[in-house]
């Protein structure tokens, strides 16, 4: 086993949070350096803690080497299916590739041979999840405006974060994803079914087998995805759910706000401008909460779905190190109980180890790259969601302010007069 120590923060950065308990805010000290007070503004506040944090946050901008933008979907229509063609657009500096500059068509399909043969390549490396090919029950229709876009963006994700990873970023299937005008021939250049079965059926029998003993690091791993799965899962439920009570309610205001408007043609004008204030108040409310829920399913959604599939992910990435495992156990145990072909069989549990450890190497680096993205990800939409709900509560309150103002001021005016 590996002499690397566990880092001490599997479970230290867990949201320690149930579905239906309350969620403490935990804010920073509540003065500045000079010991001033902080100022009294939610929004101001807000922006004392982001500009804080930012100079905390890596400088990946000055590293990055490979920019790459997915746009202009485009729906394409055959006798037998319907699909959506994407432009990638890749700009890099780097020396391996022939121009700086690349324009290629490419479809959601493509995007998938592109995942699998990162993963053939790089079991144990976390290569990030691709949105889900079909529409779950309850989305929005498959192929509308809204969908298309939400995918655009998330495979604009999947391939920056592609080129952001140290290693997969060099893989040769990535530059031929990104370069070659198609992919037909590459295609045909991997595994063919009959080994891709093989496969499958020797990690079906390394599964059943099991492990003699994990690595203490690699369960306390485990324990943190399985742990991480629960919190977002559930956090990502709660978020779909508050999004869709919302909309209810923005509905409602939008009612309601009308029914103050009718109420106010049937009265005599000192009830009539009150009525017609309170009516104006609700229309604008019900604008700040549609404004409001976009941001939430732009911001939020997408990053804690993302990281539902992420944690799937891993979870896959785990199982695959655990069958390299169990297949080094089993050959080393068929070494010492076969007393014919010994030279061969030792030379094949000689690769076994060495591939076993290679993948714990590739695996613990990666994790700890993982859960840095991770944590500035959700951080950062985290904050996101957080500065628009103030700035939500902000706009409806002044709206409020203003109308509650109008009404005492004409209330002066009246008494004044009488």
């Amino acid at each position: 086993m590996s002499g690397h120590t566990v880092p001490a923060d599997f479970c230290g950065h867990m949201l320690d949070l149930d579905e239906d308990e309350d969620l403490e805010v935990f804010t920073k000290n509540t003065s500045l350096a000079d010991d001033s007070p902080m100022p009294n503004s939610p929004s101001s506040m807000m922006n004392q803690y982001r500009l804080e944090d930012d100079d905390e946050e890596p400088q990946l901008v000055n590293t990055k080497d490979i920019f790459i933008t997915v746009d202009n979907p485009e729906s394409h229509v055959t006798a037998i299916e319907t699909f959506i063609v994407y432009r990638v657009v890749t700009r890099t500096t780097r020396s391996e590739f022939d121009s700086s500059e690349y324009e290629v068509q490419r479809r959601y399909q493509d995007f998938v041979w592109l995942r699998s043969r990162l993963e053939e390549n790089h079991p144990t490396l976390i290569v990030h999840p691709l949105p889900e090919k079909f529409v779950m029950k309850g989305m929005v229709e498959r192929f509308n405006d809204d969908f298309i876009e939400t995918r655009r963006k998330a495979l604009h994700r999947f391939l920056n974060k592609i080129a952001e990873h140290p290693i997969l970023s060099y893989s040769q299937h990535f530059k031929v994803f990104l370069t070659a005008q198609e992919l037909a021939s590459h295609k045909k250049q991997g595994p063919g079914f009959l080994s891709r079965m093989g496969e499958t059926v020797r990690a079906v029998a390394n599964s059943v087998r099991g492990l003699r003993s994990r690595p203490e690091e690699f369960t306390l791993m485990l324990e943190y995805v399985e742990n991480f799965s629960n919190k977002v899962g559930s956090m990502d439920k709660v978020t779909q759910r508050i999004i869709k009570e919302q909309r209810e309610y923005m509905e409602e205001l939008k009612q309601y706000g009308s029914t103050y408007t009718q109420w106010a043609e049937l009265e005599e004008e000192e009830l009539t401008e009150p009525l017609k204030g309170v009516a104006n108040c609700m229309e604008r409310c019900s604008k700040e909460t549609e404004d409001q829920l976009l941001h939430l399913s732009e911001v939020l959604v997408p990053t804690l779905h993302e990281y539902v599939l992420c944690a799937e992910t891993l979870k896959a990435v785990m199982r695959r190190r655990d069958n390299i495992q169990a297949e080094f156990e089993a050959k080393n145990e068929a070494l010492l109980t076969r007393k014919v072909d010994q030279e061969a069989l030792q030379e094949e549990v000689d690769g076994l180890a060495d591939r076993m450890e290679q993948a714990n190497i590739a695996l613990k680096g990666d994790w700890s790259h993982w859960q840095n993205t991770m944590r500035t990800d959700l951080k950062s939409a985290f904050i996101s969601s957080a500065e628009k709900t103030v700035d939500y509560y902000e706009k409806c309150l002044a709206v409020w302010e203003a109308f509650l103002m109008s009404q005492r001021e004409g209330s002066s005016e009246q008494t004044d007069a009488a």
